[in-house]
């Protein structure tokens, strides 16, 4: 695949498309590593003189215009992180606003885009317009790994008209995903958790072919439980899901899978009690909601990870947003961050809750990598390669 390493540019108008999209809390930024990852291969590209339009997606405004999701605010931090005195800033994404701003700026100058996601060219996949804006342009840069599951213009349909390359931080991230999953040491074992089954199902059947043991926590739990004949009271459960939660318990017996379901929990009314009360899952009162994994639970993932000699961590093992709900997880990040060096164990985390995590016990030296993708993450350990890494593959524009 063509990159920023096996390829030199210079002196060109590059098409760069990010993902911008960080977590905001009351306006403030509160995790710049998205901004960090494209760092690399903005130096690059801007000390080679380059003149660069940098293109990302902020929240979901469906094709229209939505004050709240201008990326106007993220400038100062890119100013920041970036080192640059100055950025542009493009309203609109237009040929003849684009060609206003090449004559403005000089070689080396970096241009952000407003959010491409205003544009209902976008998610629609728009090939005339995908021609038409190519057109302004000399090369595609997609240093956006976390956002190339989704087939988007921005991600997909410019390098069938650009010579297309990927760049530094989506090199990083696809190496080390594919070194984790292609050097594989048993005992291994893979923490699963999060809401919902639905959304992971691919991902449980795909483990469970890899893996010694898988725990399967969060909500996506009380499925498999309730499968098992638990009464979960008013728990979150797919009950559409039994089935198919059946199935992969199943697969996994017939694999030699250990599938590690809770065997206690933490329930309350409701996210926002703060009495929790700790359960056996077969003591679940039913105005009770599961919410978190109990303390034997914990421990026995806890002794299961010190003798694995790799770990798989995606998704929290309860509603970590709302205390005291966070215990098992923030538990589970420290018992990494404190064995992982030690002995020697090979740790892999995506997801974007799995980093909230993570970051909020500084658990981030217990980790071999992490990846800042969320949905690209899962598609990849899922077997999929990203439609954007595709792109780049077939790309042989010059």
């Amino acid at each position: 695949m063509k990159n920023l390493k096996n390829h030199n540019i210079k002196n060109k108008k590059i098409l760069f498309r990010a993902d911008l999209n960080v977590p905001v809390v009351n306006g403030i930024i509160t995790d710049t590593s998205r901004i960090k990852a494209i760092k690399s291969s903005i130096e690059i590209l801007t000390s080679n003189k380059n003149k660069i339009f940098l293109l990302a997606h902020f929240g979901r405004p469906n094709g229209e215009f939505i004050e709240k999701y201008s990326l106007n605010f993220i400038l100062s931090s890119l100013k920041d992180i970036l080192n640059l005195d100055k950025i542009y800033f493009l309203e609109k994404f237009d040929q003849e606003s684009v060609e206003k701003k090449i004559n403005e700026m000089q070689l080396g100058n970096l241009c952000l885009v407003e959010n491409i996601r205003f544009l209902k060219e976008e998610e629609k996949i728009d090939l005339n317009f995908a021609n038409k804006m190519s057109s302004l342009f000399d090369v595609y840069v997609n240093d956006a790994f976390s956002a190339s599951h989704r087939n988007h213009t921005s991600i997909t349909g410019f390098p069938k008209f650009l010579p297309a390359l990927a760049g530094n931080h989506m090199i990083k991230e696809i190496d080390s995903i594919n070194s984790f999953l292609d050097n594989a040491k048993k005992p291994n074992m893979a923490i699963v958790g999060g809401s919902k089954i639905s959304t992971k199902i691919k991902l449980l059947n795909n483990l469970i072919e890899q893996f010694s043991s898988v725990v399967i926590g969060g909500a996506m739990a009380n499925t498999f439980l309730l499968a098992n004949n638990y009464n979960l009271g008013k728990s979150l459960v797919e009950k559409n899901l039994i089935q198919e939660a059946n199935n992969i318990q199943l697969k996994a017996k017939k694999l030699n899978c250990e599938l590690i379901l809770p065997i206690d929990v933490v329930c309350g009314k409701n996210i926002h009690d703060t009495n929790p009360v700790h359960r056996k899952i077969n003591e679940i009162l039913p105005e009770e909601m599961v919410l978190d994994i109990g303390d034997e639970s914990t421990q026995l993932i806890k002794n299961k990870i010190i003798n694995s000699k790799m770990i798989l961590w995606n998704g929290p093992v309860g509603a970590f947003e709302f205390k005291p709900y966070d215990k098992a997880t923030n538990a589970i990040a420290n018992v990494i961050k404190l064995n992982a060096k030690k002995l020697n164990i090979n740790t892999l985390a995506g997801g974007g809750d799995t980093l909230s995590a993570i970051k909020n016990t500084h658990a981030e030296d217990g980790f071999s990598y992490i990846s800042n993708a969320g949905g690209a993450f899962l598609e990849w350990l899922e077997g999929n390669e990203s439609p954007g890494v595709k792109s780049l593959k077939e790309n042989n524009l010059s």
